[in-house]
């Protein structure tokens, strides 16, 4: 009677550390090539003029607009919705890479800024901003 033959379950890994062995060669031959240490980081120049202070639209609580020019000391003034597209549009004409920041009372809803945010980007201006926090 002839006995079955039971299989023996191997795993020729002779392919493996030759593979292995194969990128341990490139490795060591390309390690030289590559320097971590050095970084080269941008050094920062001097600029001809200091930043432009921002415009500032605050939204009161009770809905009314305030737009603050940071640039000219004591400008504050009280515009409505319809006419503070107009009113930023025509300051920047004269400063043209003034940013414009929106700054909201705590119990003023986000849809109301996101409806002021809208009102300025139809009206061609680029550089807005959130206030996180009031500037004393």
């Amino acid at each position: 009677m002839a006995r079955a033959r039971k299989q023996i379950a191997q795993i020729n890994v002779v392919p493996m550390i030759d593979v292995m062995l194969v990128l341990l060669v490139i490795f060591m031959v390309t390690a030289p090539f590559i320097n971590p240490a050095q970084v080269e980081l941008p050094s920062v120049g001097k600029t001809s003029q200091p930043p432009a202070q921002p415009l500032e639209i605050v939204i009161k609580e009770s809905g009314e607009y305030l737009l603050k020019n940071r640039a000219v000391a004591g400008d504050e003034r009280v515009v409505s919705k319809s006419a503070l597209a107009a009113e930023i549009a025509a300051l920047q004409r004269a400063m043209p890479d003034q940013p414009v920041v929106i700054a909201a009372d705590k119990n003023v809803r986000y849809e109301e800024v996101m409806n002021t945010m809208t009102v300025l980007q139809n009206a061609q201006i680029t550089r807005i901003g959130l206030l996180a926090r009031p500037a004393p």
